[in-house]
Formats: structure tokens, sequence, C-alpha cells
């Protein structure tokens, strides 16, 4: 006899056509934390804004505003007029430009050769000079300048030595160009490759030696590795480098007043003169508006052309590859 079997009734509620989203959800909890709010991105922008705003922008408009205000009263273009018709001001203007560009120049180029040196030459006291250049970035522009003034000054080691060979009086010595614009151009080299040096150094450190190896194994000599290789790689660390002394040549106050050039007078040496010496505020605002113009007109024209410079040697590179 055969037996009746009956189906299980059917406990999977997708096969008994019941969806599994429609069993009832429990409430949430009264009083369950809420997700927190996001805070806006401008939000966070605020704080520094407004610090850079009261600290630096709120007394750069005070001196622009100085600028146009004669000592008479009221607010006119006389200070400009009175400034820009001085002889001492076009010529503090051209002293301040050469000598800034040419510091530039002369830091990028002695940078780069002794970051070369130390990075890629060994020999005994490589560390521990590379170590020295992160404390000369420390020491102010004056105390290069005494330096100088002590080994090249008219009663210096230099002309002492002069002297005692030759039998002539203390100060008659032939060296006395720290007193000329070369002095000033010395100094501001002197005080300024450190800052070029040390982000090529970092640069330096990331290149890849066996770059080096395989273009040395092709038949490369060490002219062309460095002009092919390592500059390329260069570029940016002296972008920022050269930027950087650029601007701080610009505005230098110490270097200029230690030596005592005579003649040479730059736009800080000029705001410091109308300022103090002369008491003439208002045109030592029209020359302190015109550094800044200055300097952020050069500094960015620099960097223009630095950036050109590398996207036509990245695209050589690319090209070449």
């Amino acid at each position: 006899m055969a037996r009746t079997t009956h189906p299980l009734p059917v406990l999977d509620e997708r096969a008994a056509g019941t969806p599994a989203d429609a069993a009832p959800k429990c409430p949430a909890p009264h009083g369950s934390p809420r997700p927190p709010r996001t805070v806006p991105g401008w939000a966070w922008a605020l704080p520094p804004v407004a610090a850079l705003g009261w600290f630096f922008l709120y007394p750069l408009f005070l001196v622009g505003k100085q600028s146009f205000s004669p000592d008479s009263g009221g607010h006119s273009t006389g200070p400009w007029t009175d400034v820009i018709e001085e002889e001492s001001f076009r010529k503090a203007l051209w002293n301040t430009v050469w000598i800034a560009v040419g510091s530039t120049a002369g830091c990028l180029l002695l940078g780069f050769v002794l970051a070369l040196v130390i990075a890629f030459v060994p020999f005994p006291g490589g560390r521990a000079l590379s170590r020295f250049i992160d404390i000369f970035l420390a020491f102010p522009s004056f105390l290069i300048t005494l330096a100088l003034l002590f080994v090249y000054g008219t009663v210096g080691m230099a002309n002492g030595l002069w002297t005692d060979v030759t039998g002539g009086a203390s100060g008659s010595g032939p060296i006395d160009f720290l007193r000329t614009p070369w002095g000033v151009l010395l100094a501001e080299i002197t005080y300024f490759t450190p800052f070029v040096m040390r982000p090529l150094l970092a640069a330096f450190s990331q290149v890849e030696t066996a770059q080096l190896e395989v273009a040395s194994s092709l038949g490369a000599r060490a002219p062309r590795i460095v002009r092919q290789v390592i500059l390329p790689e260069a570029l940016p660390s002296l972008a920022a480098g050269g930027s950087l002394v650029l601007v701080l040549c610009l505005n230098e106050f110490g270097i200029v007043l230690f030596t005592g050039a005579k003649g040479v007078t730059t736009l800080p040496m000029l705001v410091y003169s109308k300022a103090i010496l002369d008491g003439d505020y208002p045109g030592a605002c029209v020359v302190a508006v015109v550094a800044v113009v200055l300097s952020v007109t050069l500094y960015g024209l620099y960097r223009a052309v630095v950036a050109r410079t590398a996207t036509l040697t990245g695209g050589a590179r690319r090209a070449g590859a």
C-alpha cells in the first residue's frame, strides 16, 4: 500500500512569495545620536584669511594710504610725483634691480656647482659640509658682511698682509672694493648661495645613481650627464631657491648698510633714509609700495620663465625618451 506524502510548509519567505524587505522594521529608539554636521570647507579658510588680512594686508593698506597723504593734509598724488621726480629714487631703483638680478644669477651658478661637488664627488668632510650649510642659513646677513670686512676691508687681513710685505702705511692697501657695488654683490652672493644649495642637495639626494651609471656606460661624459640627466631634475629646486634669493636680495637692508658702499642706495635704504633721517613718511611709503610691486612683479616673471623652461625641458626629455 503506497504511503501518501504531504509537502512540508515553505519556510523561506522568498519561496512563499513574501519579500524579505517587507518585514516590519523596528523604529529607532527615541533620543538616538544624530550624524554630526559637516563644517563647510570655506569655514576652515576664514581664520587664516582673517589673520592674514589683519596682520599683513591691513598694514599694507595703511602704507598705501599714507603714500597718498601728504604732510599738508588731505589726499593727493603729490608724494608720488615728488618721489618719482627725484634722481635718488631712480638710482635706487636701478641699483636694487641690477644687484638683485646679478646676485641671484651668481647664487644659482655658484650654488649649482657647489651642490654638484658635495652630492656627487666623494671627498672627506662632504657630509659635515652639507650639515654646515644648514647652520649657515641661520646666520644673520650683517655677520657675513663683517667677516668680509675683516678679510677684504681697508684695514682687513688682505691689506694688512700687503702693508707688512711692502712696508706701507696702515690702510693704504690696494684692496678697497667692498665699498663699491661689487662689494655688495660679493656679500649677497656669499650670504644667499646656501639658500640655493639647500633645495638642490635635497633634489640631488633623490637622483637614482643607476641613471648616472647607465649614462656613463653608454659613453656620456660628465658635462653631458649634468646637462641631460642632473639639470632637468634640478630645475624645480633651482626655481624655488632662485625665486627665494631674488625676493630676499630685492629687500636686503643689512648687507648694504654694513658694507657702507658709497653711492649704492637701494630701495630699502631709501625707505630708511626718508623715514628715519628725513622724516618724510609719505615719501617713505611711496618707496615702500614701489618696492612691494617690484618684488611681486620680478618674482612672478622669474617663476613664469622658469616654469616655461621646465616645460620645454620636460617635453624634450619625453620626445627623446
